[in-house]
């Protein structure tokens, strides 16, 4: 059951994408990531009542909660980034480099989780990684360096902390019930989102956000509580190196639906990485 609950991370991920990138048009990054945190905790918690597992918060060891602790910091970090890089960014772009996390998943989930590797499986990473490189511009590394692409190095910070939230994530969810344990999480990337909020100074800007993207950010957020609890329903049931390839499988949703949303059409290179990272993915998640 643990891929079906991937294959339902990757969809609502994707959808995610999607339903940000609406509520973030005129609203900042940071105070549009603090406001769909408070909807996922509040998503989250309802979903740990629903399981019945709220009485297992006592019972939860030092170590799983101190990986929890440091799992939702980490997810705090790459949210910031992944939403700063969506507002200036576009969607086709930042979405293939924020996935790039699952190269850098599967080799840390090899020296941590000692989950092995074999030649398929390596065969498969370097398709992936392949396709990524080829969803990758030239001119997008090129205006990073003239300082111009920053949406570039958000992406890429995104993805640095989305690797490490799925191998702190891995540990410390198999001490404590999945709902539990990604609401203890989103607790901590609460704290962080609306703690970068106000050290930025951009509280005032709450009142500002409009009732249509207010809309959309919630329902983002709603999107990502789903997308999470399946994600870590399967982190918990199954081998990390696995099913943080099949949930990055949401950049095909994304690709989807950014081309009826916002007109963003992929190039001949483009499609061709997106049909490798595809292909890389999926032989993945066979083995």
């Amino acid at each position: 059951m643990w891929l079906f609950y991937a294959i339902g991370s990757a969809f609502f991920a994707g959808v995610t994408s999607i339903l940000a990138k609406c509520g973030i048009r005129k609203t900042d990054s940071t105070v549009a990531t603090a406001v769909r945190t408070i909807v996922i905790l509040v998503f989250s918690w309802i979903m740990v009542f629903v399981a019945g597992s709220q009485d297992q918060i006592t019972g939860i060891s030092g170590r799983t909660l101190l990986f929890l602790i440091l799992s939702g910091a980490a997810t705090g970090a790459s949210w910031l980034c992944y939403f700063k890089a969506l507002q200036i960014g576009d969607i086709n772009k930042v979405v293939p480099i924020d996935k790039s996390s699952t190269v850098l998943t599967i080799l840390l989930a090899l020296i941590f989780l000692q989950e092995g590797i074999s030649l398929p499986k390596a065969t498969a990473v370097s398709v992936i990684a392949a396709g990524i490189f080829l969803m990758i511009e030239k001119k997008d590394v090129q205006e990073t360096k003239s300082g111009r692409g920053g949406w570039f190095l958000y992406a890429a910070g995104s993805a640095f902390f989305a690797s490490l939230t799925a191998i702190l994530g891995k540990i410390g969810i198999t001490g404590v019930e999945s709902n539990l344990g990604t609401a203890i999480r989103t607790c901590v990337v609460l704290v962080m989102a609306w703690l970068m909020v106000l050290v930025t100074g951009k509280q005032g800007e709450v009142k500002k956000i409009g009732r249509k993207e207010l809309a959309f950010i919630c329902c983002s957020g709603i999107a990502t509580g789903a997308s999470w609890l399946c994600y870590y329903r399967a982190l918990q049931e199954g081998p990390a190196s696995v099913v943080a390839p099949v949930d990055k499988l949401s950049v095909l949703v994304t690709v989807a639906f950014s081309y009826f949303v916002f007109g963003e059409k992929l190039g001949k290179k483009e499609a061709a990485g997106l049909a490798l990272l595809t292909a890389g993915t999926v032989a993945m998640a066979l083995m």
